[in-house]
């Protein structure tokens, strides 16, 4: 049983042009590679971030002719590694996209697809208007995928304040999930950390958050500060507001050992709801 896993977050500044979004990205990969990652994940939208609709539909490419996505999965290949596209924009028609998560095997295989369930549409106090529905077809299926190390949950960004998913994903066998984000700078500011060491600790899980950073197009700031957390909560290694590259060696045995202080996962209890607020609002 393999015990230990290092892992590796790439953080991005991705903007609207994928052919310079994978020139930035590359040299991030092989540099987590270097660093000896078994596993390397990369943040959400990592091929495209672009603020207006018409462009965005003009730049997305359907997954079998994304050449970000082949670009990663023949990297993968190269090096043995297995890599976590963390979004990818792609395709499905003429007015839909899908805000999709590819996890590619050491062979360059993909072995697992997650479509974001859970769509950003909010207006936020002084800042851009964000309707990630006027774009994208939400996904409907939560999914947990082998790797050679443990059973991961995939999932992405706004998907991280519904904890109802994260139970989901582990009580279906996930031990570590993965959230790679665009957090608005706003939010992340606000949320962030908590959300993140929320979700870790609510599952007994290691959470692998990588982020976009920085002004990634007109209007568009991300938070950055990509995150590997630990099942009882630990922060095991964080980025700052750049791009760059963190790592950290992950100890499975950690997962049971936070599980069995805390067996929350099999307490689930049914209950009925009683409202007692009658019409007018009173009691």
């Amino acid at each position: 049983m393999v015990k230990s896993i290092k892992v590796a977050c790439v953080q991005l500044r991705s903007g609207p042009e994928p052919k310079q979004n994978l020139a930035a990205m590359m040299p991030l990969i092989h540099e987590a590679h270097q660093h000896g990652a078994d596993f390397i994940t990369l943040p959400e939208v990592l091929d495209i971030i672009e603020p207006r609709r018409p462009l965005v539909f003009d730049k997305a490419e359907t997954e079998d002719k994304h050449f970000i996505l082949q670009a990663l999965r023949d990297t993968a290949a190269s090096l043995g590694r297995w890599i976590l596209a963390g979004s990818v924009v792609v395709k499905l028609g003429p007015e839909k996209l899908a805000n999709r998560s590819v996890l590619i095997n050491d062979q360059g295989h993909i072995v697992a697809r997650y479509d974001k369930i859970h769509m950003f549409d909010v207006d936020l106090p002084d800042q851009p208007v964000y309707r990630e529905s006027s774009a994208y077809h939400p996904g409907s299926a939560a999914v947990v995928a082998p790797t050679p190390w443990f059973t991961l949950g995939m999932t992405i960004c706004y998907d991280i304040r519904f904890a109802y998913l994260y139970r989901a994903l582990a009580q279906a066998g996930a031990r570590v999930m993965t959230i790679p984000a665009a957090f608005t700078h706003f939010t992340g500011t606000a949320h962030w950390h908590i959300l993140v060491r929320a979700r870790a600790i609510e599952t007994g899980c290691f959470i692998i958050a990588p982020a976009q950073c920085g002004h990634n197009a007109p209007g568009r700031q991300t938070y950055g500060h990509s995150l590997i957390v630990a099942p009882w909560g630990d922060i095991l290694a964080e980025a700052g507001d750049t791009p760059g590259v963190i790592t950290a060696s992950l100890d499975l045995a950690h997962i049971n050992q936070a599980r069995t202080r805390i067996p929350a996962l099999s307490h689930d209890r049914h209950f009925t709801l009683k409202n007692m607020i009658e019409k007018d609002g009173n009691p």
